[in-house]
């Protein structure tokens, strides 16, 4: 196989060009998993958004724009970082680096709407390869998933949850050719592709044109356990993520709310 060589440029802050590499200038977001050759694309785009999708609950139209309280309710094979209006309000309590970590997180916070709720979700992957268990019998494609929803405290109602009307932009993609799931040296073999981080990509201003509607998938395509069946989802949360379940190891999402 051909190994793709290029440098890796530094991802962008999704909230302040002057950090790198997390959204909204925190680090506690970033991939520990580096490379020094791969592919790269740049994704990079900051003017204002023209697109953001229609809430996917019944809005209440008495909502005024002033500051309430919100319960997010995520599941995420394996990981994922939640931003609402440029700030990281929580984030999965078992790192991306944990094996086989399935599980439910309840996050409280307040904002103002309109909320721009942004959602940086991985699939574990012990090298760029984006394989697991490499070395082992086992070794194989990770496969992921997310399903997320918000609710509005004050009134009961949903104000948002995860489903085909997200954006979205796969950042990480590995093996870029399937064959390569059981070769013996992946690292080198694999080919991958990483794409720069977007500048503001958590930003109400993040113009989100380029971004693909996220895939709407089944349970049985994702196969949720251990904490999933424990949330009440609502009927218009779905599970999400890239176009390709194995291959697309992190995903970038976004929505509008505009309350």
């Amino acid at each position: 196989m051909i190994r793709e060589t290029c440098f890796r440029s530094f991802a962008l802050a999704a909230c302040t060009p002057a950090l790198i590499v997390t959204a909204c200038g925190d680090d506690s977001a970033q991939d520990p998993q580096t490379s020094p050759s791969v592919a790269t694309i740049d994704a990079n785009s900051g003017a204002a958004s023209s697109n953001a999708p229609e809430p996917t609950e019944k809005i209440d139209t008495e909502r005024t724009f002033g500051s309430a309280s919100f319960r997010a309710d995520v599941w995420a094979d394996n990981w994922f970082a939640l931003y609402v209006n440029c700030e990281l309000v929580g984030e999965d309590s078992v790192t991306i680096t944990t094996e086989r970590s399935f599980n439910a997180e309840t996050i409280t916070f307040d904002a103002t709407y309109p909320l721009t709720i942004a959602i940086e979700a991985k699939d574990f992957k012990e090298t760029d390869s984006g394989l697991e268990y490499i070395g082992e019998r086992n070794q194989q494609m990770g496969d992921g998933g997310i399903i997320a929803q918000i609710t509005d405290t004050s009134s009961g109602d949903i104000a948002a949850a995860a489903n085909a009307a997200w954006f979205s932009i796969v950042v990480h993609r590995a093996p870029l050719i399937k064959d390569c799931e059981k070769d013996s040296n992946p690292y080198d073999n694999c080919q991958f592709e990483i794409t720069d981080i977007p500048t503001n990509w958590a930003s109400a201003e993040f113009n989100d044109n380029a971004w693909t509607e996220a895939t709407k998938w089944t349970e049985n395509d994702v196969g949720p356990k251990d904490g999933y069946n424990q949330i009440p989802w609502g009927t218009s949360a779905r599970l999400i993520w890239g176009s390709d379940l194995e291959v697309d190891n992190t995903v970038l999402l976004r929505m509008v709310v505009e309350g």
